[in-house]
C-alpha cells in the first residue's frame, strides 16, 4: 500500500477542505495515516493569513523533507497559492498545487508521479472503517472566496472566487453525515454570510439555510463558524433565536474597536455598529456566547486607538478572543502603510488585551457555575483520564466520565473554573428543571459603560 499522511494549518475552511481531499485519496486506494508516521507521500495543506503562518508551513514541510527524504512533499492551501502567483517555489516540495485546485490534490499526484499511480492500482489499501466513537462535530464548508478585500488580508488574493454551495447539496451531505452519527454540524466558509447571494439558483440565504437544517431529524446542534458584522442580519438573528437546533454562538471578527483604524484596515463597520449590534444580540439570543478575532499592531495603531479597543472589549465582554499581532502581507495595501508599530510595543499589548479577555471569560463561565448544562463529548479525553466536551455556547468542559460518552449529548453540572473552561460532573438525567434554561442578557446602562444583567428566561 502507498501510506499519504495530511498536515493542515489554519482555519476551519481548511480543515473541511483537507478530509475531502482525503476521502479523494481513500477513493483511490492510498492508506492514510497519522502526519508522524513512515509515509510515501505527505501533504500539507498551508495557510498564508499571517507571517507565523507561512513560517509554520515552511517549517513542517521542510521536517519532513528532513525526517523522511525519500518521501515526496506536497504543497497545496495558501501559502503555495502565494508561492505560485510570486513565481517562487518551494525547494523541499516534489509538488504545487494551487489553492484554487487543491480539490484534486490526488489526480495531481497521480498525473506527477507514475511509480505512486502504478503501486496504488495494484495494491489499494482495503476499506476503511471509522469509529462510530469519533463522530462529534461535523465542519462542512457553505461557501469560498471573498471580496471584502480589507487592507491586511491576502484571502481575496488566494481565495478569489465567490462561490455558494447548492442548498441540496449541502443539506443531503448533512444527512449523511448525521447517518454516520455526527450530532453537530459546524459551518463553515470564507465570507459565511453572503451564502446564496452568488449561486444564481434562488436557494436560501444563510438563515433559510439553517432553518431547513433545524428540520434535519438526527442533527442537534447547528453552530456557525465565523460571520462578518455587517453579516449578521435581524432575520438571522430572529433564527438563531428561534430554532432551538442553532448554538447561542457567534463568532465575530472585531479586528480594532478604533474608527480611524478600522477605516485604515477598510472594515465596512465603526465602533458604535460593533456595541450596538452586542446589545441587540444579548437581549434577543437566549444565554449567547459572543468571541472574536482581534489584531494588535497595525499600522497607525497608538496607545489611543489600542485604548478603543479595549473599551470595545470591556463592553463587548467577549466570551473568548483570538489575539494576533499584525504582519504584513506581500501585495496587500497595508504592507506599504507607514508608522509601523514596533514588534515590543505589539507584544506589549497583545499580553496586556489577553489578559483583560481573559478576565472575561472567566466572568463569562462563573457566570454559569452550578448551572446544568448540554455537554457534546469529544473522542478523546481530557487531562487526568477526565473527559472533554462543548456546551452549547462554547463553553470547554472536562468532567469524570466513561469513553463510551464520546459523540453523545449529555447533561453536565458546571462545578468550578479550569484553566481551559469549567470543571463538572455528569448528571445522570436531563430532568433539571428551570436550571436547564437558558440566560438572557440585557444591557443596563451606567455611567462606566454598558453592563449586561442575566435574567433568568
Amino acid at each position: 500500500m502507498v501510506r499519504v499522511a495530511f498536515a493542515t494549518l489554519g482555519c476551519k475552511v481548511n480543515q473541511y477542505e483537507t478530509q475531502r481531499i482525503i476521502d479523494t485519496f481513500e477513493e483511490q486506494g492510498f492508506a492514510v495515516v497519522g502526519f508522524d508516521e513512515p509515509a510515501e507521500l505527505y501533504v500539507v495543506n498551508s495557510c498564508s493569513v499571517t507571517q507565523m503562518a507561512e513560517k509554520k508551513s515552511l517549517q513542517i514541510v521542510r521536517r519532513v523533507a528532513r525526517q523522511s527524504p525519500e518521501a515526496r512533499v506536497v504543497l497545496t492551501g495558501c501559502f503555495a497559492q502565494f508561492t505560485i502567483l510570486r513565481g517562487e517555489t518551494v525547494a523541499e516540495a516534489a509538488l504545487l498545487v494551487p489553492n484554487t485546485d487543491k480539490m484534486r490534490t490526488v489526480h495531481y499526484v497521480l498525473e506527477a508521479f507514475p511509480d505512486i499511480r502504478e503501486r496504488v492500482s495494484r495494491e489499494p489499501a482495503p476499506p476503511v472503517l471509522r469509529n462510530p466513537y469519533e463522530r462529534t462535530r461535523a465542519v462542512v464548508k457553505i461557501q469560498d472566496g471573498c471580496n471584502v478585500c480589507c487592507s491586511f488580508c491576502s484571502i481575496p488574493y488566494t481565495r478569489p472566487r465567490m462561490f455558494s454551495r447548492p442548498y441540496t447539496e449541502v443539506l443531503d451531505e448533512i444527512r449523511r453525515l448525521v447517518d454516520e452519527g455526527f450530532k453537530e454540524v459546524v459551518l463553515t466558509g470564507v465570507l459565511i454570510g453572503s451564502y446564496g447571494r452568488e449561486t444564481g439558483s434562488g436557494g436560501p440565504d444563510l438563515a433559510g439555510l439553517l432553518q431547513r437544517m433545524a428540520r434535519i431529524d438526527g442533527l442537534e446542534r447547528i453552530r456557525i463558524s465565523s460571520i462578518e458584522l455587517t453579516q449578521v442580519t435581524d432575520r438571522l438573528i430572529g433564527v438563531c433565536a428561534d430554532e432551538r437546533k442553532v448554538c447561542p454562538h457567534l463568532h465575530i471578527p472585531l479586528q480594532s474597536g478604533d474608527d480611524r483604524i478600522l477605516q485604515a484596515m477598510n472594515r465596512p463597520y465603526r465602533q458604535q455598529d460593533v456595541l450596538t449590534l452586542a446589545e441587540k444580540l444579548y437581549s434577543k439570543i437566549p444565554d449567547l456566547a459572543i468571541t472574536t478575532d482581534i489584531m494588535v499592531g497595525f499600522p497607525g495603531e497608538d496607545d489611543a486607538a489600542f485604548g478603543e479597543t479595549c473599551k470595545v472589549v470591556e463592553s463587548v465582554q467577549y466570551a473568548r478572543a483570538h489575539i494576533f499581532r499584525f504582519s504584513p502581507r506581500p501585495g496587500t495595501p497595508a504592507e506599504r502603510m507607514q508608522a509601523h508599530v514596533p514588534e515590543p510595543e505589539k507584544e506589549r499589548r497583545s499580553h496586556e488585551l489577553a489578559e483583560l479577555c481573559r478576565k472575561y471569560r472567566e466572568r463569562f463561565i462563573a457566570a454559569r457555575l452550578g448551572r446544568t448544562m448540554r455537554v457534546l463529548v469529544e473522542g478523546k479525553q481530557g487531562k487526568g483520564g477526565l473527559m472533554k466536551g462543548l456546551t452549547d455556547n462554547y463553553i470547554s468542559v472536562e468532567f469524570a466520565g466513561g469513553a463510551h460518552l464520546a459523540g453523545q449529548l449529555v447533561w453536565v453540572r458546571l462545578l468550578e473554573l479550569s484553566d481551559e473552561g469549567a470543571l463538572g460532573e455528569l448528571v445522570t438525567t436531563s430532568s433539571g428543571g428551570q436550571e436547564h434554561g437558558r440566560l438572557h442578557l440585557l444591557p443596563n446602562r451606567t455611567e462606566a459603560g454598558t453592563v449586561y444583567l442575566r435574567v433568568r428566561g
